[in-house]
């Protein structure tokens, strides 16, 4: 689901209108930043600044990114004096996820080699270096969420 950079909303009125439901919470959640700003959510509440930290994104990317989770109602926030504190609404949120996990893993990222996941390569090598990239991906995504503050700006350099 593409942000609407003239509204700052996930999707536009006219497309919004032509998806179920289903689909739209499917849009909102296929983009990797908006997983990592759901996983990082996750483990409790966080303010703008926390995320950017965190996961070494631009304040206007994860502002719009919140916009869209927020409108999705997938993400609330809470103001405390000047800081607004955002979390997840739902629950259930991270069982859906989770029940995508053990479906990844029961099919062997199988959807990496899907024509229509729009993979740069169009061969099985091609597909099986696309895992390899989006397993190193997540790894050290997760190693990011995992590692003290001090840690993360030297993992992050060393790996630019």
């Amino acid at each position: 689901m593409a942000i609407d950079s003239d509204g700052g909303r996930c999707v536009s009125a006219d497309i919004a209108a032509g998806i179920s439901p289903a689909a739209a919470l499917f849009h909102s959640l296929a983009d990797e930043t908006r997983l990592r700003i759901v996983a990082r959510l996750a483990r409790g509440e966080a303010r703008v600044v926390d995320l950017t930290a965190e996961l070494g994104l631009a304040q206007s990317t994860v502002s719009k990114h919140l916009a869209c989770l927020r409108d999705c109602d997938l993400v609330d926030y809470r103001a405390e004096g000047r800081q607004s504190f955002y979390s997840l609404t739902r629950p259930e949120l991270m069982d859906l996820l989770a029940s995508a996990e053990h479906l990844l893993a029961a099919t062997g990222h199988a959807v990496v080699l899907c024509p229509g996941h729009g993979t740069q390569h169009g061969t099985q090598h091609g597909a099986a270096d696309a895992h390899s990239a989006l397993q190193a991906e997540l790894d050290h995504d997760l190693a990011q969420l995992d590692a003290p503050p001090g840690e993360k700006n030297a993992t992050r350099k060393a790996r630019s």
